[in-house]
């Protein structure tokens, strides 16, 4: 059984450090992921802030180019789906800048990710940009 979301966008931001990966919801396994807790990431950082809006830019880039290796960019022709409402919600109104940060860098670097729900209008109406 395929699923139609085939690929997810999944984050996980605490005090310390900032994850994310993209999940293949048919076998439950990571494809691509980056985090802050990696040194390559944390050395980059200025001054070792690895949970700050600067850092989630950085993790959504290291996690396009990431996805670009793979092949999966464009999610295999249906897109890499996210939520970014829940994901606000859980991660509570404080994180908000980090989301939009990853969402930011992921669109910018050519990763075709599709919002779920009503967040997409609120993208597109408050950025005035265009769906890539």
């Amino acid at each position: 059984m395929t699923v139609l979301k085939r690929y997810v966008l999944r984050l996980f931001i605490s005090i310390k450090y900032i994850t994310a990966n993209v999940v293949d919801r048919n076998n439950g396994r990571i494809v691509a992921m980056a985090s802050t807790v990696e040194h390559t990431i944390k050395n980059s950082l200025e001054c070792g802030r690895s949970s700050n809006a600067k850092a989630a830019g950085v993790v959504g880039e290291v996690l396009a180019m990431r996805l670009k290796v793979e092949g999966l960019e464009l999610g295999q022709g249906r897109g890499i789906h996210m939520d970014v409402t829940k994901e606000i919600e859980k991660k509570g109104l404080v994180s908000k800048t980090k989301v939009w940060a990853i969402v930011h860098a992921l669109r910018n670097n050519g990763v075709e990710l599709i919002l779920d729900d009503e967040a997409s209008e609120v993208f597109s109406s408050t950025n005035h940009m265009r769906r890539f």
